[in-house]
């Protein structure tokens, strides 16, 4: 793109300021600005304009909104349901998508918070948990499973280095599809576009909703598509408990004829901050903890809480319903925030909040879906997600929840060990008990 072309794009959107400095900057600062504006989308600057003006998402009423049915299976429909999901994986219709955009700042990490160390013998990193399982599954039911995982523009290029360093974690190659999630430009009260530099547009990840225009961009429904994939199995890449692509998910989200199924789980408290899905309007739609009132959160029925089950992000997604949804536009919801701004050539850092990211949420899709299905859980098996440096939900917890999961898998196959003994299971030597058994692992 050359200076001319950019004034024409910028015009279009409304927003030559950001070339108010252009004659003072380098030819290397020139080359990265006009770089910045080629990737900008005049439609999708507009968008993000309007929603200040309350074109973003809408707020629902959610004060009649119902829970919706919580399957949990158990005997014959867990039969039926594991059944279903391994033809599924057999027949290699099954996809794991994973959502690794972050870095691992909240944790005093600098790089991708997958790459973080959680591994509490090896120091393994997250990536090696996920990676490790879906080999398992993949070499228990003879079909690749492809890895598609979504990162950042700041994290792309560590990531690949880390699964090229770690031999993919031992998949194949070919069977990982890394691809970027989208950027948006932050913007001031007015709808302008602001410069974090004289020569550089502040832009921030466009959030998991971004998935779906990234799947689009990069090919990878295509790839899909082309691969014969029915199911995509999607999770967040701080969950290194989380069953990737559990047959028993998988085979009750074909079986419910869903084309965005749900894993739930009990809320420890009743304000934990977690979503929570609920029939409003005749639709099922994704409720912030934020959006429901003290008495809604401490309703109960029956002696538990009405609204019990909470969102960890485990989804099923039908594959034909994500490439549906992905040629419409998203609800975008903002977040007023402190960003640096240039004033007078020289950058400010301003002490409050000046100006708005914008984000897209995936469950906005949830009312879309002509039908969803919703399978509960227990949090202790599947959910430990490492999001602060200490406390709850810290590598210190999750290591500890890492462990008792392998203690149980190790005492469901008969080896009881020591509380004090260090653990450590690699999933693509045992997902289960039946592997351990099936191992014939004895401990001396």
């Amino acid at each position: 793109m050359n200076l001319a072309e950019a004034k024409k794009r910028l015009a279009a959107c409304g927003q030559e300021h950001v070339l108010e400095y252009w004659k003072g900057l380098s030819k290397a600062e020139r080359s990265a600005l006009l770089a910045q504006v080629a990737a900008i989308d005049p439609k999708s600057v507009k968008a993000c304009a309007a929603a200040l003006g309350g074109g973003g998402a809408a707020a629902v009423d959610t004060s009649r909104g119902l829970a919706p049915k919580v399957a949990e299976l158990k005997g014959a429909a867990l039969a039926r349901a594991v059944a279903a999901g391994e033809r599924e994986l057999k027949a290699g219709r099954v996809a794991a998508l994973l959502v690794a955009g972050g870095q691992g700042s909240r944790l005093g990490y600098d790089g991708p918070k997958g790459c973080y160390s959680i591994g509490p013998v090896t120091g393994a990193p997250l990536f090696h948990f996920h990676a490790r399982k879906i080999l398992a599954r993949s070499r228990r039911y003879g079909k690749p499973i492809p890895f598609y995982v979504m990162t950042s523009e700041a994290n792309n290029a560590a990531t690949v280095e880390c699964f090229r360093a770690n031999g993919y974690f031992g998949l194949d190659p070919k069977d990982v599809f890394f691809f970027t999630q989208g950027m948006w430009p932050g913007m001031t009260k007015d709808g302008k576009i602001i410069l974090d530099a004289p020569g550089h547009i502040f832009m921030s990840p466009d959030g998991h909703g971004g998935l779906l225009a990234a799947l689009k961009r990069s090919g990878a429904l295509d790839d899909m598509k082309r691969r014969g994939i029915r199911s995509v199995f999607f999770f967040q890449v701080d969950n290194p408990l989380v069953e990737i692509a559990d047959p028993a998910f998988v085979g009750y989200h074909v079986l419910e004829r869903s084309e965005y199924s749900l894993k739930l789980c009990a809320k420890r408290d009743p304000f934990e901050k977690v979503g929570m899905p609920m029939l409003v309007g005749g639709r099922y739609r994704m409720v912030e903890y934020t959006e429901m009132t003290k008495e809604q959160c401490l309703r109960k029925k029956g002696g538990k809480l009405y609204y019990l089950y909470g969102s960890p992000a485990i989804h099923v997604f039908d594959r034909a319903f994500l490439a549906r949804e992905a040629a419409k536009a998203m609800p975008l919801h903002l977040a007023f925030k402190k960003i640096p701004y240039v004033a007078g050539g020289k950058v400010v850092k301003p002490a409050e909040p000046n100006g708005y990211k914008f984000e897209k949420f995936i469950f906005d899709i949830l009312p879309n879906a002509r039908r969803a299905a919703f399978l509960a859980f227990a949090q202790k098996d599947e959910f430990s997600p490492v999001k602060n440096a200490e406390g709850n939900d810290s590598p210190a917890t999750c290591r500890a929840d890492m462990r008792a999961k392998w203690a149980r898998m190790l005492a469901a196959a008969g080896v009881k060990v020591p509380e004090s003994m260090p653990l450590e299971i690699d999933p693509a030597y045992a997902l289960d008990a039946d592997d351990l058994v099936r191992r014939g692992l004895v401990l001396g």
